[in-house]
């Protein structure tokens, strides 16, 4: 495999429709349904599955825990649409990045990619990775053994990398999926694809299947309890948590075919069918089980509520579904993250390998392999969920930032071609807005350890920042 990088000239702050020719361009291959298959995969994932009962713990009231998921439904929609005016103004590699590094400069830029780097998507890559081991140890046994034959102490006491056969089987998903989309985005397409329709056919027949024969009871649906304010602002971060990756499709917008048009449908299309699977998957969940039982679950929900329906046939059927699940996550983050780096790499603010396009495959070679490395050890050094517990919040925080730069480049550039415009502007968008910042001050007030922790993350990547600017 060869690379190959050419000089290239790249100003951020020029509004284009296409990218120029290049081999620091990325090529249009992607239609509407592609890029909302990205959104399903990337959303649909572990949240769905292990959030449900720490909602309903905080918020025992069943119209209560809906109104949530309503809630962050509504606001992931609201979001979809401020990103959508921004991709199509800005039809680049990199979604955030690109829109915080316009409004508010390339620090505010350079920490969004940072945290996608160190936690946001690999972390969720290398949590999704070591899971799919576990339920593949359902048909091979061995797979899910996490006995380390092997121990390498880089921070005797502190930091251990530790290999099990279940880091070594989420470790090759992790480049299974890496080499695939390295490929060339027609492969990386086609299994997204495939993998996204037989998650969204898995979880409809699952749901038709419970309402049509499952053993329930429709009361739970209007069970009441007390639930304070704060506790229901609180039980949004996990709500959005899980919804997160709703702007999935704008990371990979310089791969869109007309994105003007085509990034807003998709963004439109892919958290629109999220937000009815989730609130349709909720009511189930209630409908099996009341809300005080479904708080008081321990591990995965779905499993609980198809041993309930499904009987001895449960433990197989789930497993297959939750493996299919976790491999169109793995997938969509590792189709949409190395396009965060390969763009920072492309303006000076991440290694300049990392803006290499393989000249075969026309993909972001090095980001791609680059990411798949750092989640690779974040499974053996098994810090990726507390990566993820400390940097949820800023899942939130940037998308809320991003949401503000839409404010932001309407006032700088208030002429530029817009071809979507934001529904419902500047309320819908605002709303967004105002409601992340509730949040996080919420979250700030009530859970300081893990807020603090996280800002603590992303701030380490400020000498980071400084560094690549002295180098740039």
């Amino acid at each position: 495999m060869g690379f190959d990088l050419v000089g290239f000239s790249y100003n951020p702050d020029v509004t284009t429709t296409a990218t120029a020719p290049s081999e620091q361009s990325l090529e249009r291959r992607l239609g509407p349904l592609d890029a909302a298959a990205l959104i399903v995969s990337n959303v649909i994932g572990g949240g769905i599955l292990f959030s449900p009962p720490q909602i309903a713990a905080s918020v025992p009231s069943a119209l209560a825990f809906l109104a949530t998921w309503v809630a962050g439904g509504g606001l992931a929609f609201a979001g979809a649409m401020a990103y959508a005016e921004l991709a199509a103004l800005r039809p680049r590699a990199g979604g955030e990045y690109v829109y915080l590094r316009a409004a508010f400069g390339p620090l505010a830029g350079f920490l969004t990619g940072w945290t996608s780097f160190v936690a946001g998507f690999s972390g969720a890559i290398a949590t999704s990775a070591v899971v799919l081991a576990f339920y593949l140890g359902r048909f091979i046994p061995a797979a899910a053994n996490d006995a380390p034959f092997l121990s390498v102490p880089i921070v005797p006491g502190t930091l251990v990398l530790t290999a099990s056969p279940q880091s070594m089987v989420a470790i090759a998903a992790i480049f299974g999926m890496a080499w695939i989309h390295l490929r060339g985005v027609g492969p990386g397409r086609l299994v997204s694809d495939v993998l996204a329709t037989l998650k969204v056919a898995a979880f409809v027949l699952f749901i038709a299947i419970g309402f049509s024969f499952g053993q329930g009871d429709f009361s739970n649906l209007t069970q009441t309890g007390p639930v304070s304010a704060t506790n229901w602002l609180l039980a949004l971060i996990p709500v959005m948590f899980t919804y997160s990756g709703w702007n999935a499709a704008s990371y990979v917008a310089e791969e869109v075919r007309n994105p003007g048009r085509n990034v807003p449908l998709a963004l439109a299309l892919g958290t629109g069918a999220v937000i009815v699977i989730y609130l349709l998957l909720n009511a189930l969940y209630l409908y099996v089980l009341p809300v005080n039982e479904l708080g008081a679950v321990n591990g995965s929900v779905l499993d609980v509520i198809a041993d309930r329906l499904l009987g001895s046939a449960a433990g197989n059927t789930m497993g297959v579904v939750s493996i299919v699940s976790l491999l169109a996550s793995i997938s969509a983050m590792t189709f949409a993250g190395p396009r965060v780096y390969f763009a920072m790499a492309r303006d000076g603010q991440f290694f300049r390998s990392a803006a290499r396009v393989h000249p075969r495959y026309k993909t972001p070679a090095v980001a791609i392999i680059a990411q798949a490395v750092w989640s690779s050890f974040l499974v053996l050094s098994a810090q990726a969920q507390a990566l993820l517990t400390y940097t949820g919040f800023a899942i939130i925080l940037f998308s809320g930032v991003a949401v503000v730069s839409l404010f932001v480049l309407r006032a700088k550039q208030p002429d530029a071609e817009r071809p979507f415009r934001t529904w419902g502007y500047p309320v819908v968008p605002g709303i967004y807005a105002v409601a992340a910042a509730l949040i996080l001050i919420n979250g700030l007030y009530t859970a300081p350890g893990p807020t603090g922790a996280g800002a603590l993350v992303i701030l380490a990547g400020v000498p980071l920042y400084l560094l690549f600017r002295r180098g740039r």
